[in-house]
Order: C-alpha cells, then sequence, then structure tokens
C-alpha cells in the first residue's frame, strides 16, 4: 500500500511540472506567431514573406508595427531569461546582460535583420535555435 501511495504521489508531482512547462511554452509565441497577431494576416502568410527573404522584422515594419513587434519579443524573450534562471541554466546576472543588451540592440533596429544580433549569446530565443543561432534581434532571420 505504501508503494501505491508512492507511485501515486510521484506521478501527480510529474503530472503537475508537466502542465507548468506546458502553460509556459503555451505563453510563448514564435516571431512569425507575434507578426500576424500584429500584422492581422496568418502565420502562414508571414511564412510565405519569410521564405521570400522578408525578415519579421520587415514584415512588421511595412504594417508600420515595427515598435510593437520589438516590444512583444522582448517580452517573449524576458521569459525565457526568467525560466532559465529559475531553472539554474544562467545567473540573474548574466540574464539582466542579455536583458540589457537586447534592449540595446532593438534600439537601433531597423527591422531589417542585417545587425544579425545574438549571435553570441545562444540562448535559445526563437523556439529551439541554440549556438550560433539568430534568436535575440528584432529582425530575426
Amino acid at each position: 500500500m505504501k508503494n501505491l501511495k508512492k507511485l501515486v504521489a510521484v506521478s501527480l508531482s510529474v503530472l503537475v511540472i508537466g502542465a507548468a512547462g506546458m502553460v509556459y511554452a503555451a505563453d510563448l509565441k514564435t516571431p512569425a506567431e507575434v507578426a500576424a497577431a500584429l500584422t492581422g494576416k496568418s502565420v502562414n502568410e508571414i511564412y510565405v514573406e519569410r521564405e521570400g527573404g522578408k525578415t519579421y522584422g520587415t514584415i512588421a515594419n511595412e504594417a508600420g508595427k515595427l515598435d510593437e513587434f520589438k516590444t512583444e519579443l522582448l517580452k517573449q524573450k524576458k521569459a525565457i531569461l526568467d525560466e532559465k534562471v529559475k531553472n539554474g541554466q544562467i545567473t540573474q546576472q548574466q540574464a539582466d546582460e542579455i536583458y540589457n543588451n537586447i534592449k540595446n540592440n532593438q534600439a537601433a533596429c531597423d527591422g531589417t535583420g542585417s545587425g544579425r544580433i545574438g549571435r553570441k549569446n545562444g540562448m535559445g530565443f526563437g523556439m529551439g535555435i541554440g549556438r550560433g543561432g539568430n534568436g535575440l534581434g528584432c529582425g530575426i532571420r
């Protein structure tokens, strides 16, 4: 009977942790989803434009929504950094440094992606892009 109680307790713990992770992931949006929400286009339309050579920042800029796009992506990246600190993957000091770098880079961002921002930090901003990825700048390529 004790083993059954332990098994139930462990199973419930795993379920709760998994559900919390899914809620966290569900709140995050890809740059394509952010651009679609701001421009009124579908995500598929955004992907087609992206495949045509436009950055997500350019798409948002053409719709007059670049500032909103940068603001939303900054929120998304802050949430990722906070989670990485919580999980012990990085320190709060590292997160603050990365966050401030993102804010500073976004100040000069024109949406073209020409700055190739984020290559050195490799924080995985971009839903699966890791080291060497393009996840920190607003013109995500």
